[in-house]
C-alpha cells in the first residue's frame, strides 16, 4: 500500500472542514469561544501552524471574529457570510438540500433574467453567435446532456452581460449545485426548462435581435417554471 504525505495544507483543510461543520451544523453556539489554538491542535492532532490558517480561513468567511483578549467567536453566519458559504451548507446539510435548491433557483431566475436583458444590449455578436449555436445544441428532450448543455448556455448569457458580479455569483450557484448533487438537481422540477429547447431558441434570437425587454420576459418565465414547481412541493408548502 502506497502511502504519500500529508501535505500541511491538506492537514489545514481539514480542520478547517471540522470547524465549519461544527459552526455551520450549530453545534457551536453563536458568540460562543471555540477551544484555544493550543486545544484544538491538542484535540486534532496537529501542529498549531494548520490550525492558525484554519481559523484565518474560518475568520475570511465571516464565521468567526478575534474578540477582545484573544478568544475567537462563532458569528451567526446567517448574518455575517457571503455566498461561498452556499456550497459549504449543501455539503454539510446545516440546511436541507430542497431549500438551499429553491433559494438557489429563485436567485438564477432573478440575475439569468436581468444578465439577458443586459445581454441584448452589450454583448459582441460574436457572443451572440456563439448564444444561438448554445440554443442549437439543447436536446430536443431532456437526458443526461441537458444540465451540461443548460450551463453552457446561461455561462455565455452572463459573459454576454458584461456583469463581474453574475459571473462570480453564477460560479458559487454552479459549486453549490455540485454540492447537492446535478443528478438531484435534474429531478427537483427542471424537466419544465431543461426539455424545452424551443424556448431557448426564441430567447437566442430575442438576444440576437437586441430585444432586451423581450429576453427578460422570457427568460424570467422560463426559469421561473423551476421556482414554481419547488415552491408547490410538500417542502416548502404554497406561495
Amino acid at each position: 500500500m502506497d502511502i504519500a504525505p500529508v501535505s500541511r495544507a491538506a492537514v489545514s483543510d481539514a480542520v478547517f472542514a471540522h470547524l465549519v461543520d461544527e459552526i455551520l451544523a450549530g453545534r457551536v453556539a453563536v458568540d460562543e469561544a471555540l477551544p484555544s489554538e493550543r486545544e484544538l491542535a491538542l484535540a486534532f492532532a496537529v501542529n498549531r501552524h494548520a490550525v492558525r490558517e484554519a481559523l484565518k480561513r474560518l475568520q475570511q468567511a465571516r464565521l468567526v471574529r478575534i474578540s477582545h483578549g484573544g478568544k475567537t467567536r462563532v458569528q451567526d453566519w446567517r448574518q455575517t457570510a457571503g455566498l461561498d458559504v452556499l456550497s459549504t451548507l449543501a455539503a454539510t446539510g446545516a440546511v436541507p438540500a430542497l431549500q438551499i435548491a429553491r433559494d438557489i433557483m429563485v436567485m438564477r431566475r432573478s440575475v439569468a433574467a436581468d444578465a439577458a436583458r443586459l445581454c441584448a444590449r452589450h454583448a459582441s455578436d460574436d457572443q451572440l453567435v456563439a448564444i444561438g449555436a448554445a440554443a442549437a445544441a439543447y436536446p430536443p428532450e431532456r437526458t443526461d446532456e441537458s444540465i451540461s448543455a443548460d450551463l453552457a448556455f446561461w455561462t455565455l448569457v452572463i459573459d454576454g452581460s458584461g456583469n463581474l458580479a453574475y459571473r462570480l455569483a453564477l460560479n458559487t450557484l454552479v459549486a453549490a449545485f455540485a454540492d447537492i448533487g446535478f443528478g438531484v438537481i435534474a429531478e427537483l422540477g427542471t424537466s419544465a426548462e431543461l426539455a424545452d429547447r424551443d424556448a431557448h431558441l426564441v430567447l437566442a434570437q430575442r438576444l440576437a435581435e437586441r430585444d432586451g425587454d423581450g429576453a427578460h420576459r422570457l427568460a424570467d418565465e422560463l426559469l421561473g417554471r423551476v421556482v414554481e414547481t419547488l415552491s408547490a412541493t410538500d417542502a416548502f408548502g404554497e406561495e
